[in-house]
């Protein structure tokens, strides 16, 4: 049962909600995004407020751009109910670099540019969102999760505090951008818990400035799949071969089907002392038909009904924080 081994004088975890704050369905790759979704984050918000929970909108360009999303994010802010962080989609983000054919259909990774045009599109979304919001921007997550040294690099230059842009035990090498490149970031021996990045090697814990808090991804590893890593532990390739031959793996992000799994995630997180749960959704899921998982009203209304049904168990045996506010948490430990 969740919350059962909670004792009385045990610090609560930290419940941390984020949203990738972007246009409307781009699953489909739409040459022109519309970002109606803003409209429905009004409803969230006053669901995770009810809770005591804090969200984090990790918003991109078009979202930036947005009348109805800068409304809303000015009152976030105003009330001090949540976060604005940074998100960037290189296909659309300023400055317009073209890197194959059709970006927008192949929506390649930030990583696959080249250094200087890295550089140019962080700096661009970064002062897009200060400005906007006359606030300083402290967390972000990559687009399609794609990150790597020389991306964390610029994120510390530009005073960045966290990213969450980690997805410990996947590998993302088989979602392609460039048709012919690497594809995405592989995660699979990522750390699963917060940790500073060493700006040389992002999956290794470091001295940089950037708080790495990864999101919250189980495995349902077999116990033979764990009696063979627990013998690889300096064997990183061959325990990467094992994770994927004997494992399954879930993010905390609700898929309108999944209830009894996210429940299981937060018993797990609870069991296992992690100081943090990271739950994850897109703004665009928030709206019927703004994705291809929730596409009609009675979709919407599971969502919220399972929603509802988590943060009640949340908010029990967690406190609700920000990424900034985790960060502060953990730096001061």
């Amino acid at each position: 049962m969740v919350g059962d081994n909670m004792g009385a004088n045990v610090k609560k975890p930290y419940f941390l909600i984020t949203i990738d704050t972007e246009g409307d369905n781009l699953w489909e790759k739409p040459c022109s995004i519309t970002t109606k979704n803003a409209e429905y984050l009004f409803r969230f918000q006053e669901l995770c407020e009810e809770y005591g929970l804090k969200p984090t909108y990790l918003t991109n360009y078009e979202m930036a751009s947005s009348k109805v999303f800068i409304e809303f994010a000015r009152d976030v802010i105003k009330r001090n109910t949540g976060e604005i962080g940074m998100h960037l989609h290189p296909w659309n983000s300023p400055p317009l670099i073209p890197l194959t054919k059709d970006d927008f259909r192949l929506q390649p990774y930030l990583i696959e540019y080249n250094e200087e045009v890295i550089k140019q599109k962080v700096e661009y979304m970064t002062k897009l969102l200060e400005d906007t919001f006359q606030i300083c921007i402290a967390s972000h997550r990559a687009g399609r999760w794609g990150f790597n040294e020389y991306y964390a690099k610029v994120l510390e230059e530009l005073g960045y505090k966290v990213d969450c842009s980690v997805t410990p035990l996947i590998n993302w090498n088989s979602q392609k951008g460039v048709p012919l490149g690497k594809g995405g970031t592989d995660y699979s021996s990522f750390p699963d818990k917060a940790y500073f990045l060493d700006l040389s090697d992002i999956s290794r814990e470091g001295k940089s400035r950037i708080l790495e808090v990864p999101m919250t991804t189980i495995s349902t590893d077999s116990m033979l799949s764990k009696g063979i890593n627990n013998k690889l532990k300096n064997k990183k390739m061959l325990r990467k071969f094992t994770n994927r031959l004997f494992s399954s793996f879930f993010m905390l992000r609700p898929n309108g089907r999944n209830l009894h799994r996210l429940l299981w995630i937060i018993d797990k997180t609870i069991e296992n002392e992690k100081d943090y749960a990271e739950f994850m959704i897109h703004s665009s899921e928030l709206m019927p038909g703004g994705s291809p998982t929730f596409k009609s009203k009675n979709h919407i209304e599971r969502l919220y009904r399972d929603l509802r049904m988590l943060f009640d168990i949340v908010h029990k045996s967690f406190n609700g924080a920000t990424m900034l506010e985790y960060y502060n948490y953990f730096n001061a430990k």
